[in-house]
């Protein structure tokens, strides 16, 4: 698998030199300008994992490369980006105006677990299209990042946490209205099944991203997460049935398959290796599955 851009990478891309948080080991946070390209001259950032998280405001008409999907900003967004999920962003030349912050989990350290919140889960959404309106509420947040991050306020690290954490909860109230109003009704019902589906996607992401030091994942089926969450399968599959509308097996492909066009488009792992790195016993059996879920092999889609 190929390395993924650190945030030592980063900053030797960016600005040959690494801060001292960096060299310390401690929690890092960052807020940028985006810097504009010359007129004429086409700059894309390469597809990969970067390891760290990013929360960039853009103001111009840009595309984010996934691996299953293309999403185009048609006038200005708010974007995520975290360890789990390469992407490739493409014509940054015509970023009119942009602001970013970057920072890794030790950074939010007994704060809370970053990947809880949708916007950096593989199965939220990533890219938020915003309104006039909603574009003169997040870039005060920015600038009010630049203000802190400039100050001698001995606390001011909080205070930029709280401006990350504000970003994050304003991103996700644009989530669709039904998922919103039935997490809010406050039943025990909901509380218990929302719990139960936040330990089940926070199990399965700790399996990826598959590599050389992870190079298999162990808890594939339904009734595996079960076993590993000491609950009944019936409860595991109505719990996340009720808080995502999907089942368990449809998250449970969809992860696969997300992960299966990662590694066939980032690594250099052969295909029978990358099913059996994805719990495929068969390669046959991953070929179906893929084709499935795609309608293309594998090994078209490699090379797609």
């Amino acid at each position: 698998m190929d390395n993924k851009e650190s945030l030592e990478d980063f900053y030797k891309r960016k600005f040959d030199w690494i801060p001292d948080s960096l060299k310390n080991n401690i929690g890092h946070f960052n807020v940028l300008k985006h810097e504009a390209v010359e007129p004429g001259k086409a700059r894309n950032l390469p597809y990969k994992r970067r390891d760290f998280y990013k929360i960039m405001y853009v103001f111009g008409d840009i595309e984010m490369l996934y691996a299953d999907r293309v999403i185009k900003v048609k006038k200005q967004a708010l974007l995520f980006s975290n360890p789990h999920i390469p992407y490739k962003c493409e014509n940054l030349e015509r970023i009119v105006e942009g602001s970013y912050c970057i920072f890794n989990q030790d950074f939010f350290q007994r704060f809370g677990d970053l990947n809880q919140y949708s916007v950096f889960q593989p199965t939220g959404n990533h890219v938020f299209e915003l309104t006039e309106e909603q574009a003169g509420l997040v870039k005060p947040i920015f600038a009010k990042m630049f203000e802190e991050i400039n100050s001698e306020y001995v606390h001011k690290y909080d205070v930029l946490r709280n401006l990350v954490f504000e970003l994050l909860h304003f991103a996700m109230k644009m989530e669709p209205a039904s998922l919103l109003d039935k997490l809010a009704g406050g039943g025990s019902n909901i509380n218990a099944a929302q719990r139960i589906s936040t330990m089940f996607l926070e199990l399965m992401e700790r399996q990826f991203p598959i590599d050389e030091n992870h190079p298999k994942i162990k808890v594939r089926s339904a009734s595996d997460f079960a076993e590993q969450l000491n609950v009944h399968v019936n409860h595991l599959n109505r719990a996340v049935k009720e808080v995502t509308q999907k089942t368990t097996t449809q998250i449970i492909a969809q992860r696969l398959l997300q992960e299966a066009k990662i590694m066939l488009k980032q690594s250099n792992w052969n295909i029978s290796e990358i099913a059996y790195a994805l719990g495929f016993t068969e390669v046959t059996h991953f070929n179906n599955f893929f084709k499935k879920h795609t309608s293309t092999s594998p090994g078209y889609f490699r090379k797609g």
